[in-house]
């Protein structure tokens, strides 16, 4: 038993370059997955119950046209090019963020973002294992919440072990299901208040009651998804071309999350919720169980995918095989998901601030720094530490939190706590490392290729 614990818990080299999503090492291009089940993945994993939450969160502060829709779009956009950037970098150097921030941040800084990372999606996932709860059971304190919800966190992570084949799996039967489900929720609420007009006209009296600035909505947008942006890589590095490459965070973003946002908004503005099983169940038997069956095989395809990317990450840094990080990530999500479901928009403020700095130092070396050449086979011969990397991402997140607790840089008002963190964070890189090497010290991959 002691031997096949052992078995178990240490790396076979050999086991993971054969695998179908190896996390240790570049993929091969035999490893790179077909165009459909990839963008039926994005698909699945952009229908993230977060959309919903974010979306009656708007929709109890803006109106709906056009200030909701054009926050929705803004904030969504921003994380499309966030992520269409780190997108691009995983297409073409086949490499999981777990690798990536190797490069710019050396082989030991790099368990500052992939460890900072990793706890951040595993509460993702006990989001997921939450909103799983919640809809079987419509409450947080019932004994049928927690016994779903354990049974949730145990499926998700029986299903990610075995990897991405198994994701595209669950993914593609619940595509139609998910989209026919969402639509008929849309039609059900405008016809709820009488039509369309009228249905504008009650999301004008209610967001004037509590007002969310345009400002704050775009953040809150930028926040619901800016993790799932930044680590996009993950799945990236699997498609065979960059258009594929590209239209994963546009399926993800502009299309899955944007739409969620909206369903999201209708229900919080006319039921006073945004989760639909809720006011589908009042429809009754036949109604309500289309809305759970949608809701579970949504939360099902997110839980294994959000679940896919702190597993991939903490496996490459850790040099353990993908089923152990799983196995830990996914109990650690399942515990979180009992308590932290309900503390959502605190969540995603916390995010909005702390993980976009994360990646500016990476766009800015791959893009400008390295000219887009980076090199797989220098990752044995990358420094310890990137130093600049890390003030970079310091000084960007500081900024970040500084401006989301009310402190504004004079001039700069207007730009959102999560963008303008990235932003700092890269214009920081840029200059520290032209000043790095006026003095003749030499950093990152730059100096090792």
């Amino acid at each position: 038993m002691a031997s096949g614990l052992k078995n178990w818990w240490t790396l076979d080299e050999a086991e993971a370059a054969n695998s179908a999503d190896n996390p240790h090492e570049p993929l091969k291009p035999s490893q790179r997955r077909a165009t459909l089940p990839l963008l039926t993945l994005a698909f699945g994993w952009g229908f993230l119950v977060t959309g919903l939450l974010t979306g009656g969160a708007l929709g109890q502060g803006l109106p709906f046209w056009p200030d909701l829709i054009v926050a929705s779009f803004l904030g969504n956009f921003m994380n499309f090019v966030i992520g269409a950037l780190v997108g691009y970098i995983g297409y073409k150097t086949a490499c999981n963020s777990g690798l990536l921030y190797r490069f710019t941040y050396g082989n030991i800084g790099a368990y500052l973002p992939v460890l900072f990372i990793a706890l951040l999606t595993i509460g993702w996932q006990g989001i997921v294992v939450g909103a799983f709860g919640f809809a079987w059971a419509q409450s947080f304190d019932s004994p049928t919440f927690y016994a779903v919800a354990l049974f949730a966190g145990l499926l998700y992570t029986a299903t990610t072990c075995f990897g991405v084949s198994a994701l595209e799996k669950v993914s593609m039967p619940s595509v139609l299901v998910l989209v026919g489900v969402g639509l008929y929720a849309a039609w059900f609420n405008i016809d709820q208040v009488g039509g369309w007009p009228e249905f504008l006209a009650l999301s004008q009296e209610k967001s004037a009651q509590e007002p969310l600035t345009l400002k704050n909505a775009i953040n809150l947008v930028v926040g619901s998804w800016i993790v799932g942006a930044i680590v996009m890589a993950e799945y990236t590095r699997f498609a065979k071309k960059a258009w594929v490459a590209l239209a994963i965070p546009f399926i993800v973003l502009i299309v899955s999350q944007w739409f969620l946002q909206i369903i999201g908004s209708m229900g919080g503005i006319v039921a006073g919720t945004y989760e639909f099983t809720t006011y589908m169940l009042q429809q009754g038997a036949i109604i309500g169980g289309l809305g759970l069956i949608a809701m579970s095989l949504a939360l099902w395809t997110t839980g294994d995918a959000n679940l896919y990317l702190p597993a991939v990450q903490t496996a490459s840094l850790l040099r353990r095989p993908q089923r152990v990080t799983t196995v830990i990530c996914g109990l650690l999500g399942t515990i979180l998901g009992l308590g932290i479901y309900q503390y959502f928009l605190d969540w995603i403020n916390l995010l909005a601030a702390l993980v976009p700095p994360l990646i500016g130092p990476v766009i800015v070396d791959y893009y400008l720094v390295n000219k887009r050449g980076y090199n797989p086979e220098a990752m044995h011969r990358l420094p310890k530490w990137n130093p600049v990397a890390i003030v970079a991402y310091a000084v960007g997140a500081g900024t970040a939190f500084a401006s989301s607790q009310g402190f504004e840089i004079p001039g700069l008002e207007w730009v959102i706590p999560s963008l303008l963190g990235l932003v700092v964070s890269m214009v920081a890189y840029g200059l520290l490392f032209l000043l790095v090497r006026i003095l003749g010290v030499k950093v990152g991959v730059a100096s090792t290729v």
